[in-house]
């Protein structure tokens, strides 16, 4: 969120496909996972589609303009996050199949600490400056005090706040439900998959202007998605399996003609 505040949202969009990337080399690395050609080559092209719908959303941005040293320092911060996202899914990966920890006691323990964290965090935010990090009128890293004073006022806030705990939870329970039984490298490429419903919904509430390209784009998402997923290899099962059956009864007519015409010219 603080890079958000010093770069674009088509940076972060672009930027945050390289959790992909991560994931998959630190499964390689530290769990012993081996990736076929199509499943890099899924993610490649994953990347590629969301690096389209970046270009989309640059192109349809009307946002005020940054420093360059904002931009550099908060695409920096980004992929930081991303390599520390990549960290968290192997590690999740690794516990919940070595322990066979369950989905909801996984989500439920990490939403305990994360809320204990997070609270005892927000007593030293509210004193330290932050600059252009910031994003409240105090110019600090946050101010719980004044986001309390805005629920108050606007009760719509908190119903925003309960339904986002809510699809949080659900997003997370199902995103741990895949790393047990797939991976963490599938979550990450499924994952990307998310922001076409993003924009679909922003669509359908008038948020966001239809734009071409970035249909372009989630279709190359789709299609990465799929390779990545194997989702190719049951088309190409049968085309090989196709043309051996034409080549093979092409290869018996020809030894059937071929054989009926020696016995010929020896008779």
């Amino acid at each position: 969120h603080a890079a958000l505040n010093m770069t674009s949202a088509s940076s972060f969009q672009m930027l945050r496909g390289s959790v992909i990337i991560f994931t998959g080399l630190l499964s390689v690395a530290f769990l012993g996972r081996k990736l076929e050609l199509s499943q890099w080559l899924g993610i490649l092209v994953t990347i590629v589609g969301l690096v389209v719908v970046g270009l989309a959303d640059l192109h349809s941005s009307h946002d005020q303009k940054h420093k360059l040293s904002e931009v550099i320092t908060g695409d920096l911060l980004i992929i930081m996050a991303q390599v520390i996202v990549a960290i968290q899914m192997v590690l999740e990966e690794k516990f919940v199949y070595k322990h066979d920890v369950h989905p909801l006691r996984a989500v439920g323990t990490e939403g305990f600490f994360g809320f204990i964290i997070l609270a005892l965090l927000l007593v030293p935010m509210y004193y330290i400056p932050a600059g252009s990090f910031s994003g409240n009128p105090r110019r600090t890293l946050e101010d719980a005090l004044d986001a309390f004073c805005q629920i108050g006022h606007r009760p719509l806030i908190a119903l925003a706040l309960l339904g986002n705990i809510s699809s949080i939870a659900f997003f997370n329970f199902a995103g741990i439900s895949v790393t047990k039984e797939i991976s963490a490298t599938t979550r990450m490429v499924l994952d990307s998959l998310r922001t076409l419903v993003i924009w679909a919904v922003s669509l359908a509430v008038g948020w966001e202007a239809f734009h071409g390209l970035e249909i372009l784009g989630f279709g190359v998402l789709l299609a990465g998605a799929a390779l990545y997923n194997g989702l190719h290899q049951p088309l190409l099962a049968r085309l090989p399996r196709h043309v051996e059956e034409a080549g093979g009864a092409a290869e018996r007519e020809g030894l059937l003609r071929g054989e009926s015409t020696a016995i010929n010219n020896e008779s």
